[in-house]
């Protein structure tokens, strides 16, 4: 099963919008962080010449390539704009199981580019207004020619293991009861594994050995790049950080507690990990 949110395989991307507009074509409305659907079973998005055929008017909008030979774009509507009849605005992560999983996929880059457009209207630099380059996914300023690409912030997760344990950790913010894998933001300068050895003693006070790569999963709240390690206990005694981190234990298989939820890397990864040790242990 394909990790959530990663291009599809018979998704093209582009930047260039066809000449002339399609008559049929996939968008990707949002109004904040909401997803325009049906709200008649099964959950669908509008297949289109424009939103504008449905009473919206997008304020800004992405053509983002095309999807199984079908052209894609997203676009934005003011805040508070009412959905048409027939339709609802539907938080993105509900929607995980219930959109088509190659349309899931590209709704979380619709939605990280429709972000990065938005917070990039205007020069980090001398303040003019930016305008978007013909040639590539970017903004330019006319003024100073600053140029600006969509934004990425790489972060690590890490899940360590000593013997039959794992440790897992939670947030404040973590829904009541859930447990999941530790993870960071890279620094400047700072090599994955560095972060990985550094968000790891950081958050709970262990030292972690032999990191192994396990995958990664662009996450477009707003624009994460999650590179996941397994690792090994080297050693130290648990002692949270008490602002990052409320909780962390080591725990058991026969004692785990609520997981994340499978749109997550963190559930593939806990995953990975039981099924390896429940093989080691039937060998």
């Amino acid at each position: 099963m394909a990790i959530p949110f990663q291009w599809p395989a018979e998704y093209v991307p582009a930047i260039a919008p066809p000449e002339p507009a399609p008559e049929r074509a996939w968008w990707f409305v949002f109004c904040g962080s909401n997803l325009l659907v049906s709200t008649s079973p099964p959950v669908a998005l509008p297949r289109l010449a424009s939103p504008e055929n449905l009473g919206l008017a997008p304020r800004r909008s992405q053509y983002l390539g095309e999807l199984a030979g079908v052209h894609c774009f997203s676009g934005e509507v003011d805040p508070g704009a009412d959905p048409p009849q027939g339709w609802a605005w539907q938080n993105l992560r509900m929607l995980y199981g219930a959109l088509e999983e190659p349309l899931f996929a590209l709704a979380g880059r619709a939605l990280q580019l429709i972000d990065w457009d938005r917070t990039h209207q205007y020069c980090g630099a001398c303040a003019t207004p930016t305008r978007p380059k013909d040639e590539e996914r970017s903004r330019e300023c006319p003024a100073c020619g600053l140029v600006v690409y969509p934004r990425l912030a790489p972060a690590v997760m890490c899940l360590a293991r000593r013997g039959p344990e794992l440790l897992l950790a939670r947030s404040a913010r973590f829904a009541h009861g859930m447990y999941s894998a530790l993870a960071g933001f890279v620094e400047p300068g700072e090599t994955l594994e560095q972060c990985v050895q550094r968000e790891v003693h950081e958050e709970v006070g262990v030292r972690v050995r032999n990191l192994r790569y396990f995958g990664s999963q662009p996450w477009p709240f707003p624009h994460s790049l999650m590179i996941a390690f397994h690792a090994d206990f080297e050693s130290g005694e648990i002692r949270i950080d008490g602002i990052e981190i409320e909780d962390a234990q080591w725990f058991s298989t026969a004692n785990l507690p609520r997981l994340p939820a499978g749109i997550s890397i963190a559930r593939r990864l806990i995953d990975s990990a039981l099924e390896e040790m429940r093989k080691r242990g039937s060998e």
